[in-house]
């Protein structure tokens, strides 16, 4: 390994946040999926969680718009909602689903400086009642046009990059947040992938 690529490494890991997670429920089109985790990895977003519970696993993310970036995240695939939900709970004690409600609250009135689990739902009838109340609440991106929604990576993306601008004013960038076992863990299967940085 060059001395560029293990600085890189270096680099990416210690801006690893592991107390902001997405949760993806029955999203159908893997390139959905695949450009949130584009999204995920570029504002250090390192766990995320694809749910289904009506559909079958998914073997494959859209290549395309991923640039690959499933090879520089954990991903966990469940098909079962409450044992997902208990999983989540371990860190996130606050668990927000993309749902238009009267009780919804602005994104931008969600405080990211503390752990939170963002869901978001299929690209045809968002999150399930199920999930809604499995969750704390429910939240929007505001919007002043005639269409009241955003296609899901869009969404996420918008979302994820409010998170990223008061966690970065906060300075969570500045330390690293992964424990030793997990940074020694990624390093080792991140040396091993031969994708150029």
């Amino acid at each position: 390994m060059t001395p560029e690529r293990a600085q890189r490494l270096t680099h990416v890991l210690n801006k690893r946040q592991n107390d902001l997670t997405v949760v993806l429920e029955n999203v159908f089109d893997p390139h959905n999926i695949s450009a949130v985790m584009r999204t995920c990895d570029a504002v250090g977003i390192q766990d995320i969680h694809v749910l289904n519970t009506r559909i079958g696993r998914h073997k494959k993310w859209g290549a395309r718009s991923s640039s690959s970036a499933a090879k520089w995240l954990t991903i966990h695939q469940h098909t079962d909602a409450a044992l997902c939900f208990k999983e989540l709970r371990k860190t996130f004690p606050l668990i927000l689903t993309t749902h238009l409600s009267s009780t919804a609250v602005s994104l931008y009135e969600i405080d990211f400086t503390h752990p939170v689990a963002l869901v978001f739902g299929n690209e045809h009838e968002g999150v399930s009642e199920e999930i809604r109340e499995l969750a704390n609440g429910n939240f929007v991106i505001p919007q002043v046009g005639m269409i009241r929604s955003l296609n899901i990576s869009v969404a996420c993306a918008v979302s994820l990059y409010e998170a990223y601008r008061q966690k970065q004013a906060d300075h969570h960038y500045e330390k690293m947040k992964l424990d030793e076992t997990q940074y020694q863990s990624l390093w080792k299967q991140w040396s091993l992938n031969n994708q150029e940085l």
